[in-house]
């Protein structure tokens, strides 16, 4: 297997980097050891992988090339809510909740949504889509929490 040297070069910087991830150095020196000759099985002794995992990483990089080395894109589950409800969700979590509470609970936000006629969200899919945004309500301040103005959802929809 003959690698061209930039690519070479390339791979052998990844092997050297403290700060390369574990799986990327791995794969490098697998496509390392092939491009010097080495067959699976020895390959795979030196390492300490299974032959499958030589195979796999040699056939990929030779289909591919170093994009090949990288993860493959997993399929996962679609999401059910679209930008639109988990922007209404952070305006709401937001914005002043109705008095006299203090806060909003996740639950008083996945009504307040429903209520909007958005769509149906449950309280832990609400907890689910602040915690992916790192989101803390109660330290926010700005444009997002002034919901009521005419300009704001202009203001957080996609450009087209």
């Amino acid at each position: 297997m003959a690698i061209d040297s930039r690519v070479r070069e390339r791979l052998v910087r990844t092997v050297a980097s403290a700060k390369s991830e574990v799986r990327a150095v791995l794969r490098a020196r697998i496509v390392l050891a092939a491009a010097d000759g080495l067959a699976h099985g020895a390959i795979a002794r030196e390492l300490e992988v299974s032959v499958n995992t030589v195979r796999k990483w040699r056939g990929r990089f030779a289909a591919l090339g170093p994009d090949g080395l990288r993860d493959a894109a997993r399929s996962g589950r679609p999401k059910i809510y679209g930008p639109e409800v988990r922007v209404a969700i952070v305006a709401t979590a937001t914005s002043m909740p109705p008095h006299p509470e203090a806060t909003w609970s996740h639950r008083a936000v996945a009504l307040h949504v429903a209520g909007a006629c958005l769509a149906s969200v449950s309280a832990s899919q609400v907890g689910r889509i602040l915690a992916g945004l790192d989101l803390k309500p109660h330290k926010v301040r700005g444009w997002l929490t002034r919901r009521d103005t005419p300009d704001f959802w202009k203001r957080v929809c996609p450009l087209p």
